[in-house]
């Protein structure tokens, strides 16, 4: 009778401690369950337009610049933003222009019309670009605006300053150090490259 009772003590004893260590470890898979998290990420593109690409890159013009834009109050202090702005522009042909009416042939020479060089595009390099001082801005709106503000302002600047820089005239000249020596290579005559 007493080994009975020992068993039973046993038993009980043992079972305790594994449904004990059984709502521990559930304890701490749960905890853990909830403190971990994921980031899930739903994406769905659509494909709006396909366009076939047939510019020749020539020139690309990459600036440096601080943009201050001050707002002058007569009553409160005046606000401004200062940026570091970094972009750039490329300058291109695009050979899809090209007809074969602009493709002269003669007996030693190729003569080719072109049109003329256009800035593909001017951007601003957002990871590079920062705002280095906001001041006399009272809301948070207003100093979200003049953030926008000055970097619609500095995309516009890259542009003015590409076409300051010339970088139409370099593509032009690029055009002669580049492309026509690639399509005297190809074509074993001399190439005149004019542009319309």
């Amino acid at each position: 009778m007493a080994n009975r009772f020992g068993s039973r003590i046993l038993f009980i004893l043992v079972s305790t401690i594994i449904i004990a260590g059984f709502l521990v470890f559930l304890f701490f898979f749960i905890k853990h369950q909830f403190s971990v998290s994921r980031i899930e990420i739903t994406d769905s593109g659509l494909v709006q337009k396909i366009t076939s690409m047939g510019k020749l890159e020539l020139v690309k013009y990459e600036m440096k610049d601080i943009i201050e834009q001050k707002e002058v109050h007569p009553i409160l202090p005046d606000s401004k933003v200062l940026l570091l702005a970094v972009g750039e522009a490329t300058a291109c042909i695009d050979l899809t222009k090209v007809k074969r009416s602009d493709i002269i042939q003669g007996k030693d020479s190729v003569t080719v019309f072109l049109p003329a060089p256009e800035i593909c595009y001017a951007k601003l390099d957002h990871e590079k670009s920062k705002v280095y001082d906001i001041k006399g801005v009272m809301f948070e709106d207003g100093a979200k605006d003049m953030v926008e503000d000055v970097y619609k302002l500095a995309e516009k600047k890259i542009l003015d300053d590409a076409k300051e820089m010339n970088v139409l005239g370099m593509a032009r000249q690029n055009a002669q150090l580049i492309f026509k020596p690639l399509l005297e290579g190809i074509s074993g005559k001399t190439v005149i490259l004019k542009f319309r």
